[in-house]
């Protein structure tokens, strides 16, 4: 009977890590696929209720628990808010500077579903090879079709990631119209601003705030972090080994898909 404790023992201890391993593997996966769901959502309530809608993105600090009324920008726990606006009116003019005056007016917006948090995640902009352009047309992660890219900023605006960046200033690449959690009217004490959204309008329309524009393709990153420790990039800025991936969004048809590696 103890030996057969013992060797029960010892195969508990082998299979527990491999256990860990795949539960941690599907908690990631799940986090992609909330992600995706949420641009599905914020599209289709736009579509349904023929009004503009923002879709935020916030990262704050894993390692520490959620403040209200202000949260600790970090990494390791990715923030998702959705808003859509009351009257279906964009209400501000993206090709002039915003103002007082020209603002996204935040006491005209509604909650959109709840606020979405997932931990252990951290959104990176990734690097593209241009030598592998020609073929980024598969469904694997390094086969991907790739951001847009322009000469000012390379492949920048049509990136979602880095949230917490210092360099990241409007427009390039935070959007000059944020908005906050909670909204209403009054205003509450805003939790969270975010500064990296995209719009959806009411024909479905996918516009990055960076830029205003319409994308061919828009790039979410996401990586596994432990808390707010986030893997060291290798062999280079912005490349990874192991598990990453990508969720992309089209401007005009608005479909989100995911690649994995």
């Amino acid at each position: 009977m103890l030996v057969v404790i013992a060797v029960i023992s010892i195969l508990l201890v082998a299979v527990i890590p491999a256990f860990t391993t795949r539960k941690t593997a599907d908690d990631f996966t799940s986090a992609a696929y909330t992600i995706k769901g949420a641009f599905e959502v914020a599209r289709s309530f736009a579509q349904a209720n023929n009004t503009y809608t923002w879709i935020g993105f916030y990262e704050e600090d894993g390692s520490q628990p959620s403040a209200s009324p202000t949260a600790t920008p970090g990494n390791g726990r990715l923030v998702i808010s959705i808003v859509a606006a009351k009257d279906g009116v964009q209400g501000f003019n993206p090709n002039q500077t915003p103002s007082s005056t020209n603002k996204l007016d935040n006491t005209r917006l509604k909650q959109v579903g709840r606020l979405i948090k997932i931990d252990n995640v951290h959104l990176p902009i990734f690097t593209t090879d241009p030598s592998s352009l020609i073929r980024g047309t598969g469904d694997k992660f390094d086969t991907r079709p790739f951001p847009d890219y322009n000469a000012f900023n390379g492949y920048i605006d049509s990136t979602i990631g880095e949230l917490n960046a210092g360099a990241n200033s409007a427009p390039h690449t935070n959007t000059g119209f944020p908005f906050q959690y909670p909204v209403g009217n009054p205003l509450p004490t805003a939790q969270y601003t975010f500064l990296k959204t995209m719009q959806f309008s009411p024909r479905g329309e996918a516009r990055i705030n960076s830029t205003y524009d319409i994308r061919r393709v828009v790039e979410v990153g996401v990586l596994p972090t432990h808390q707010n420790v986030v893997p060291t990039p290798t062999p280079a800025a912005g490349l990874y080994l192991g598990n990453v991936t990508a969720i992309q969004i089209s401007g005009l048809a608005s479909t989100v898909k995911i690649y994995t590696r």
